[in-house]
């Protein structure tokens, strides 16, 4: 299963007029695409030349000199405003993870920027073509060598701002509900310390992410919940 795209995601801003061209208009000509690009023959033929061997765009069969995009060029090209000619950048998908044994929590302590030194649930970003119970699953596994039964909880909206209102980072938190962990714990490696802890010794760490208290409401409730949250942390702190 492909999980990277390798096209580089600040394309040059003729190979990103090709890409539009095609996206709005499903099938173009050579001369076409060269206006599009505003471009001397030579010029157009090198970034069409990228565009193929980038596996973005492809000829037409059994149609001479015609192009089109791929089904990986499509699916590039959807995520772009067609009026700037850039990539949109989007939240990132991430699951939080809140496995949960005898009154005790998993928590791990960040050793890697950003947020180095703060503490909360294993969190990782969604892969493509994951579930989201296979995401937790394998995240849980990377993270901490453990399995558990596992169940979506709801979502969170989470915006990270600095002190003058610049944006640092956008998520959403599918939170897990992990019970019955099985396996021996990895307790450290170079990006994090893994530790089981009550909720009032949670509550004791200063440099923390998240309500421990908000938490236990949403795995303890009967319906799932949707919330959307601002926080703004000091510039040494990202």
């Amino acid at each position: 299963m492909s999980r990277v795209n390798s096209y580089e995601a600040e394309a040059h801003v003729a190979q990103m007029a090709v890409l539009r061209k095609l996206l709005i208009d499903r099938v173009a000509s050579f001369s076409d695409l060269a206006r599009s690009m505003n471009l001397t023959t030579d010029y157009a033929n090198f970034h069409i030349k990228k565009l193929i061997s980038g596996g973005m765009v492809e000829h037409v069969p059994k149609v001479y000199g015609q192009y089109r995009l791929t089904r990986k060029g499509k699916e590039y090209a959807n995520r772009m405003d067609t009026d700037e000619l850039v990539i949109e950048k989007q939240p990132k998908l991430v699951v939080d993870i809140c496995i949960e044994q005898d009154g005790k929590f998993l928590f791990q302590e960040r050793h890697k920027q950003p947020y180095y030194g703060f503490w909360g649930f294993p969190t990782g970003k969604i892969r493509w073509g994951e579930t989201i119970i296979q995401a937790a699953a394998r995240e849980l596994m990377e993270e901490t060598g453990l399995t558990a039964t596992l169940r979506v909880v709801g979502t969170h909206h989470k915006l990270d701002y600095d002190e003058t209102g610049a944006m640092l980072e956008e998520k959403y938190l599918i939170l897990i509900h992990g019970t019955d962990p099985l396996g021996d714990m990895v307790v450290e490696n170079e990006t994090h310390t893994n530790y089981w802890l009550t909720p009032e010794e949670y509550r004791q760490i200063d440099k923390r992410f998240g309500d421990i208290d908000e938490t236990l409401q949403h795995i303890r409730a009967d319906t799932g919940f949707i919330s959307e949250t601002e926080y703004h942390y000091q510039a040494n702190s990202y």
